[in-house]
């Protein structure tokens, strides 16, 4: 059993070296342990330090290309390295290396295919009440999108088995939390939620630069997800508003009518009509969405055969 502890990295060179001096050398069920960094266009030493480090892979990024791309390439590095569990974690020592042990538990034990460190985030000095509440609030929401229960959504420490990290897709290239959260619920995988401590603070986050601008983001990630694997149900709750008011409406005007007023009404009977044909014309855009959504399951099928015959071959040569 190899697990491989990987960090996307970008001008890290300040607290790489006090995050992988406390990694863990040895876990029982655990064979292997192997550290992977992937270097997202650092333009300091952040590559001298983990080498200095005895990380074992190292990949480069040609450019800063972002958290997204930086977690996707670790991923698949990790898997053509033969990982059979893969740990994620930040490069800014955040998270406390010492509960990795229990992180990996779920998947060790066939409970879970990802786990997620919950951060006691009430208890966290530098989090401000604004973001204490955004985080819980961005945590609700996900959980609602995904069907799962994870408790802290945007936790960057995270595990994943080697058949969950061949089934993921991240298209976002601002942030993989919420995203691969709400895939992984989508597709059926289980997920644990794992109590976790953190160290104290070294430096700002780089990905929240503005809580208003993170808010957004977020929220646009979360509706872009469930569009995509939720679009008959999208589209249906959506198209379902205008039809309301529409049909009531167009009661309202047969009532009127019945009643034999003297006033036509007919702007009320047009508005009626062009509501009706908006919810009507929103239910089958969610219908052909549907259809697509059939067509992208079949090819990520597709993939994810490719994907394991790839790195099958790999771990056999």
């Amino acid at each position: 059993m190899k697990l491989i502890v990987q960090i996307p990295c970008y001008n890290e060179e300040a607290t790489l070296g006090v995050t992988l001096s406390q990694l863990p050398r040895e876990i029982s069920g655990i064979d292997e342990i192997e550290w992977l960094i992937v270097d997202d266009g650092s333009r300091d030493r952040t590559v001298e330090v983990a080498k200095a480090c005895g990380v074992h892979h190292i990949v480069r990024l040609p450019s800063n290309q972002g958290l997204a791309k930086a977690f996707m390439t670790g991923l698949e590095a990790s898997l053509k390295a033969g990982a059979d569990i893969i740990v994620n974690t930040d490069a800014d020592n955040q998270y406390c290396a010492d509960d990795i042990p229990k992180l990996i538990q779920p998947i060790l034990f066939g409970r879970a295919e990802i786990a997620i460190g919950a951060r006691p985030i009430e208890q966290i000095e530098h989090f401000s009440p604004i973001k204490k509440g955004l985080q819980k609030l961005g945590s609700w929401v996900v959980r609602l999108a995904s069907n799962t229960k994870v408790a802290d959504a945007p936790s960057g420490f995270r595990a994943f088995s080697r058949e969950a990290a061949m089934q993921l897709n991240v298209f976002n290239r601002y942030t993989y939390t919420l995203e691969t959260i709400i895939q992984a619920g989508q597709k059926g995988m289980v997920v644990a939620s794992v109590p976790i401590r953190t160290n104290g603070y070294l430096r700002p986050s780089r990905l929240v630069k503005s809580i208003p601008a993170y808010v957004r983001r977020s929220i646009l990630t979360i509706f872009r997800i469930f569009l995509t694997y939720r679009p008959l149900r999208f589209f249906g709750l959506l198209g379902t508003v205008p039809f309301v008011f529409g049909f009531g409406l167009g009661v309202r005007w047969i009532i009127f009518l019945l009643m034999g007023t003297e006033r036509t009404r007919i702007p009320s009977l047009i508005l009626a009509a062009i509501l009706l044909l908006m919810g009507f014309q929103l239910w089958i855009l969610g219908l052909v969405a549907e259809l697509m959504a059939v067509n992208r399951h079949l090819l990520e099928e597709i993939q994810l055969r490719l994907r394991r015959q790839e790195f099958d071959r790999k771990d056999d040569s």
